[in-house]
């Protein structure tokens, strides 16, 4: 969710166009889940395997893409705050207007948070070996995938179930460990999901390493585009959706 620039003025529009497949796939899932999930009521959907490879696939594209943007951003830490603004509102607007659908520390908050906290460390990341730290980061997010769920190990693989205590504490709940109870429309704490924006960090500083950046110059029509605007796309898709569904069903 940024612009980049390449040298002498060249834009990586490859990265805009990954952005976009990765927002287009949002569109679509979203719009899925609003017919069958929230007007159907068959929560059910959300949980079939294809339906959530499908939702991984989604929310992988736009971290790694996200991290990797960061390698181009002129004022993070002020996008950092933007960003995070603009998933509170969506936290305001979900709990006024669907609070069955309340989005508590979303995709947005997550990105936002990552783009200060990666820009903090950066001096520290630019040190080391961009291959070394992308395949750290992956390592990293692999073993933690399964914390807000209660265990370590890798991916769903347990091996280490964590002490119920952890889980008493609301602040905690955005670093993964989140309370009994809790409940979010759309929740990307920031354990597991800060590591796969590290590894999109890292994974653009392995691509210079390579020479390779040259081939990220090429556009792709239409998806281009949608990849220079996805934050205000992500932002009105919603309401755009339940308009479409209101349209089909004829009731909100």
């Amino acid at each position: 969710m940024g612009k980049q620039n390449a040298v002498k003025g060249e834009r990586y529009h490859l990265i805009d166009a990954l952005r976009g497949v990765a927002m287009f796939n949002m569109l679509a899932f979203h719009l899925c889940y609003d017919i069958f999930a929230v007007y159907d009521s068959d929560i059910s959907w959300a949980f079939l395997p294809g339906v959530v490879a499908w939702e991984r696939f989604i929310s992988v594209t736009f971290l790694l893409v996200s991290g990797i943007s960061l390698n181009f951003s002129h004022h993070p830490y002020r996008r950092g705050l933007v960003v995070n603004a603009c998933g509170l509102l969506i936290t305001a607007i979900t709990a006024l207007f669907i609070p069955n659908q309340i989005v508590i520390f979303g995709v947005l908050n997550l990105i936002g948070c990552a783009m200060i906290i990666t820009q903090a460390l950066r001096r520290l990341f630019d040190k080391i070996d961009p291959f070394l730290g992308a395949a750290l980061s992956l390592l990293l997010y692999a073993v933690f995938y399964g914390m807000p769920r209660g265990f370590l190990g890798f991916f769903e693989i347990r091996v280490l179930e964590l002490p119920a205590f952890l889980y008493n504490f609301p602040p905690l709940t955005v670093l993964g460990l989140p309370v009994k109870g809790f409940f979010s429309a759309d929740f990307f704490p920031l354990v597991p999901w800060l590591f796969l924006y590290f590894c999109g960090y890292f994974l653009w500083r392995a691509v210079k390493r390579l020479g390779a950046q040259r081939f990220f110059l090429y556009k792709v029509p239409v998806l281009d585009f949608i990849g220079r605007y996805t934050l205000w796309i992500y932002l009105i898709h919603q309401p755009v959706l339940m308009g479409i569904c209101f349209l089909i069903f004829g009731r909100i």
